[in-house]
């Protein structure tokens, strides 16, 4: 059904993405002169954007013309620079990696759209399609991107909490231990392996969600670069893993079932090189996507519960904590009260 643009699209600019439109079109020697001809999809999953699929006709040989639209979501410029994001799609797109930039405007940004299939939940567990993921994760790694080769997680995390401090009630900043997190994040830069951890260009959100799959080539494209950077390769790799016990396509998006987190063999079967410090790094992930939850709870307006979500990543850091590090210093400071409940102060109690 065809449907209006600017009836559908959230946009703050549509008169500007229509033109981005018109312009797109032209370049492929299309007219678009009636929105009305525009078909648009929503497509469902994106929890930082929104994202459809735009079509219409082409002018010769009855084919469609499909482009992907990204409006930006409200308030996601405390995550990331988005100037920095779209230089590092550019980038990406000039050494043959994701969808190409067609176009943009105010507040979003007009794609290629890639014709495969995005993951599943199952998807990622699945050995065969893992095994293919890890290949190009790899290749994703060893990208020559602009900017200098260190790690950016630790003083991205410092500043998440100084921002979620500002955000929070007296009594969030309490429950999610806030006050001594940065003195958590501290404790991890020291503690996990730094001589001889590869960094590299790390993808930092690999949930199915941003990986997809041409079926008739089997191969492999990661997509939104939003907080791509230079990290260690273990985090990416421990951000991958956690993301296994997410499903954001069910009924309870927010929720998270760690009994999915990949088992040993499962692990050593996707990268065994890198398996002893990417399990410790899972903590540093678990506050980070913590964070990010709770930072998004008050600026995001996407139907999701993104402080649920914030509570169960903390609570995987408190209770692995004392699990994946063996220092005798760090195992004295930590309350083990076994699986209860942040409610019932398993965060205030270990902080």
């Amino acid at each position: 059904m065809a449907i209006k643009t600017t009836e559908l699209l959230p946009s703050s600019s549509p008169e500007e993405l229509k033109k981005v439109l018109q312009s797109v079109a032209s370049d492929w020697g299309d007219v678009i002169d009636d929105s009305d001809a525009l078909q648009v999809i929503p497509l469902k999953g994106a929890m930082t954007n929104e994202v459809y699929q735009i079509a219409w006709p082409a002018k010769n040989n009855g084919l469609v013309r499909n482009v992907l639209v990204r409006i930006y979501g409200e308030g996601v410029e405390v995550f990331f620079n988005r100037d920095d994001e779209i230089r590092t799609f550019e980038c990406m797109s000039s050494q043959g990696q994701g969808p190409r930039l067609l176009g943009r405007f105010g507040d979003g940004r007009v794609e290629e759209f890639i014709h495969a299939r995005t993951l599943s939940a199952a998807d990622i567990r699945d050995p065969k399609i893992s095994e293919l993921v890890a290949a190009k994760m790899r290749e994703f790694h060893d990208l020559k991107m602009p900017g200098p080769r260190k790690a950016l997680l630790w003083d991205r995390l410092r500043r998440w909490v100084s921002v979620a401090k500002s955000f929070c009630s007296a009594k969030d900043a309490k429950e999610f231990c806030l006050y001594t997190l940065k003195d958590e994040i501290s404790m991890l830069e020291k503690e996990l392996p730094n001589d001889h951890q590869e960094i590299g260009f790390c993808h930092n959100d690999l949930q199915y969600g941003n990986i997809m799959i041409d079926e008739e080539t089997s191969s492999i494209t990661i997509i939104d670069y939003e907080y791509a950077s230079y990290n260690p390769v273990a985090y990416d790799l421990a951000n991958h893993f956690c993301e296994m016990a997410a499903n954001y396509h069910s009924d309870t998006p927010h929720i998270l079932d760690y009994s999915l987190y990949p088992g040993l063999e499962d692990r050593q079967r996707f990268i065994k090189t890198y398996l002893s410090s990417a399990e410790k790094y899972t903590l540093a992930n678990h506050i980070f996507w913590g964070l990010w939850g709770l930072i998004s709870a008050y600026v995001n307006k996407i139907d999701f519960n993104y402080k649920e979500y914030a509570r169960q990543r903390f609570q995987q850091y408190w209770m692995k904590k004392q699990e994946l590090l063996s220092s005798s210093t760090i195992r004295q400071k930590i309350n083990v009260n076994g699986h209860v409940s942040i409610s019932q102060k398993i965060l205030s109690d270990s902080c």
